[in-house]
């Protein structure tokens, strides 16, 4: 039996089939998650696209650090009086949430310079081979998954917004049903296109000029500078450590990385007060770190941390935030390369491109972007983000890749998932799928059935400041991860809260 070349988590089959695919065709965990990069602007559209950004948290073969690769989106370079923007409700049932689209609504993307400095960085393959999967599968079309088509009604006033966006997402005026072959062949021309051309084609070339044109004349604030301007970030991660494990966390302007940071911090100094991480610990540790958020830094973290996040804190806090609408890649291979790439498009503006088949974000759609107001951002600058791409590096070698989805819960997630792995000892699958907790900024606590008795009793004590769920949900995140232990096995996990799948090759 040949030895397996590596494993793939993420949220849809289709995702983790291209990653494994690229695997075994030779390349390497930064070409099998470029691969399923791809794949998403396919098969996981609501949440990613080539007008959108993300992160990747990288962590080479044999070496101790990791890179992190900011592609995220940035605010315009001028601000256009009177732009195109009108609310929409997404409607998950219990509950809406009021988004923006619209021209206006979209900021500078950096999806595809992002993938391709990743790729000329980090790996092996040729780029046209990396995209090849998800053009096959958008001109060939697949049944659209429950997961997806649930999705599709949630955000249902985006997908009939325009004629372009019915016609692909919503054909007839109804958004597509499960199982329904969902088809994008421009979108898979324009993959090929731009694996062939490279990222000009999104500046000067034909898509360039198509995202110039429908901004300038919808009322949108992109022009050819705001395109051609635009970089990838190399940056330091933010390097923690937890039960002697280094964790490589997303760092500013992102606000994930500190707030995760701070939170294991936490979990640390119940530790050496005698106490045990628990949820109810937990419920704690996520109030302190909404007070720490709330606080950007000054006080609480000086006093918990020794001062050490105060500054991350603080500098993410002066960078306008968007927080929704994310998917999620991880992937190991056999010689211990890991690559964890989160992904987002908001949830699309509303419009389609030119005739290519997606949508550019709708990232300055955020309700608490600035607290001036929607229209309030500083002109050309990275956003600040939620996504968490993380790499945990133990004492003993194994090394895991983890990401979320989940908007403001994507921190309370990664949290959450890396104290079961790191403080509880369990094994990946039962750390992912293990009940979850949230709570949000004003105190409220959602839960998961599942949680110790104790707990469960303490929580719905709060009375209407607790939502307990009845069952797991991707309101509490998807959980991708992969990991490589320190004899070499390979195991993953993909979150069901998500419709995540994983695969060892």
């Amino acid at each position: 039996m040949s030895k397996a070349r590596g494993v793939v988590a993420a949220g849809h089959e289709l995702t983790v089939a291209a990653g494994a695919e690229i695997l075994e065709d030779g390349g390497n965990a930064f070409d099998a998650a470029l691969a399923g990069a791809f794949m998403t602007f396919v098969a996981e559209a609501v949440f990613a696209a080539p007008g959108g950004g993300g992160f990747l948290m990288a962590r080479r073969a044999g070496r101790t650090e990791a890179a992190l690769f900011d592609f995220f989106v940035e605010t315009p370079l001028k601000r256009r009086e009177n732009a195109a923007f009108f609310p929409i409700d997404a409607d998950f049932g219990p509950a809406k949430q009021e988004f923006h689209i619209g021209q206006g609504s979209s900021a500078t993307p950096g999806a595809i310079p992002g993938l391709f400095a990743i790729h000329e960085a980090l790996c092996r393959l040729p780029m046209k081979r990396l995209a090849e999967p998800a053009a096959r599968a958008a001109r060939a079309g697949f049944p659209l998954s429950a997961f997806q088509a649930y999705l599709f009604t949630v955000i249902a006033p985006i997908l009939t917004a325009s004629p372009g966006v019915t016609r692909i997402f919503a054909p007839g005026g109804k958004p597509m049903a499960a199982g329904k072959i969902f088809r994008n062949e421009k979108l898979g021309e324009c993959l090929e296109w731009v694996a062939e051309d490279g990222p000009r084609l999104f500046v000067d070339g034909d898509v360039g000029k198509a995202i110039v044109a429908e901004q300038v004349s919808g009322g949108g604030h992109l022009g050819h500078d705001d395109l051609a301007r635009y970089r990838v970030a190399l940056r330091d991660p933010l390097c923690w450590t937890h039960r002697g494990a280094a964790v490589a966390l997303n760092p500013p302007p992102a606000a994930s990385g500190a707030l995760i940071a701070f939170g294991l911090a936490y979990l640390n100094a119940v530790v050496r007060a005698g106490g045990a991480v628990d949820a109810l610990t937990l419920r704690l540790a996520m109030a302190a770190v909404n007070q720490a958020r709330a606080a950007h830094g000054e006080d609480l973290s000086a006093r918990l941390a020794g001062g050490l996040l105060a500054e991350e804190l603080r500098e993410a806090g002066r960078h306008a935030g968007s927080y929704r609408g994310t998917t999620h890649v991880s992937v190991i291979d056999a010689e211990g390369n890991a690559a964890a790439i989160s992904l987002s498009n908001g949830e699309g503006n509303g419009f389609i491109v030119g005739d290519f088949g997606f949508m550019l974000n709708n990232m300055l759609g955020e309700k608490d972007l600035m607290h001036g107001g929607l229209d309030a951002w500083r002109p050309g600058t990275r956003l600040s983000s939620m996504m968490a791409p993380t790499i945990i590096l133990e004492p003993d070698g194994a090394i895991t890749a983890l990401g979320t989805g989940g908007s403001n819960r994507i921190r309370s997630a990664i949290l959450q998932v890396a104290a079961n792995l790191l403080d509880h000892g369990m094994g990946l699958d039962e750390a992912v799928e293990a009940p979850r907790l949230h709570v949000e900024r004003d105190g409220r606590v959602s839960f998961e059935p599942g949680l110790a008795q104790e707990a469960e009793n303490a929580f719905r004590a709060l009375g209407p400041q607790a939502d307990a769920w009845p069952a797991r949900n991707l309101f509490f995140g998807g959980v991708h991860a992969a990991r490589r232990d320190q004899a070499g096995g390979l195991d993953g996990a993909g979150d069901p809260r998500r419709g995540g799948r994983s695969r060892i090759v």
